[in-house]
C-alpha cells in the first residue's frame, strides 16, 4: 500500500516529461507579473516583469555562451517571431532570460542581441541576479545546473504568456512543429 503514492508520483512526473505542447489556463492566479525581482535589459534598463505587463510575452530561457541547444531556441524564437502575424507586431514581446547572470552583462546580451538580430523594439534580453533567474525558471518549470563555468544543462521550454501574466501555453524540445505556438499567440493577443 505504501507504494501506490510513489508509483502514482512517479508515473506523473513521467508523463509531465513526455508533453512537446501543453495549454495552460488562462486565468490561473499565477501571474509572473506577482514576482517582485529586478532585471537588468540588454539596454541596461533596469525592469520589473510587471512592466511587461499588457503585451503577450513569448518567453525562452538560454545563455549566450551555449552551443549546443540555445543556438536552436533562438532560431525557434526567430522562426516563431516570423510566423505571427505582422498585424500584432505591437501586441507581441520576445524575451529571452539568461540563466547565466554572472557572465550574461547588460553589454554581453546587447552584443548578443546585435550578432542575431533580435535587437529590434519587440525584443528584450534579461539579466536576474542568481536568485531571481531560479525562482523565475520554476515558475516555467525549466530545469537548469551549471555543469562547469560558462556552461550549463537546462530545459528547451518556450513559454507563451497573456497580456496578464498568466503562462497559457509552453512548447518543450528543440525545432519542434510551433504551429501551436503560433495559435496560442495569436489567440492571446487577440487574433484568432
Amino acid at each position: 500500500m505504501k507504494m501506490i503514492p510513489v508509483i502514482l508520483a512517479l508515473a506523473t512526473m513521467f508523463s509531465a516529461c513526455t508533453r512537446r505542447e501543453s495549454p495552460a489556463p488562462q486565468d490561473s492566479g499565477g501571474s509572473i507579473f506577482h514576482l517582485t525581482s529586478e532585471w537588468k535589459t540588454e539596454e541596461g534598463n533596469t525592469i520589473r516583469l510587471k512592466d511587461l505587463q499588457g503585451k503577450t510575452l513569448v518567453m525562452v530561457m538560454i545563455y549566450t555562451t551555449c552551443k549546443a541547444s540555445c543556438p536552436r531556441l533562438v532560431a525557434d524564437m526567430l522562426a516563431i517571431r516570423q510566423k505571427v502575424p505582422t498585424q500584432l507586431a505591437g501586441k507581441v514581446q520576445y524575451v529571452l532570460v539568461s540563466i547565466d547572470p554572472e557572465h550574461d552583462t547588460p553589454e554581453r546580451l546587447k552584443a548578443f542581441a546585435v550578432g542575431k538580430e533580435m535587437d529590434g523594439e519587440e525584443w528584450t534580453f534579461l539579466q536576474g541576479d542568481t536568485e531571481s533567474v531560479r525562482a523565475f525558471a520554476n515558475v516555467l518549470a525549466v530545469k537548469y545546473k551549471e555543469i562547469s563555468p560558462m556552461d550549463f544543462s537546462h530545459s528547451n521550454i518556450i513559454s507563451v504568456f497573456n497580456p496578464a501574466g498568466d503562462l497559457v501555453h509552453q512548447m518543450e524540445g528543440l525545432g519542434v512543429n510551433n504551429k501551436a505556438t503560433i495559435s496560442a499567440i495569436a489567440k492571446t493577443a487577440g487574433h484568432e
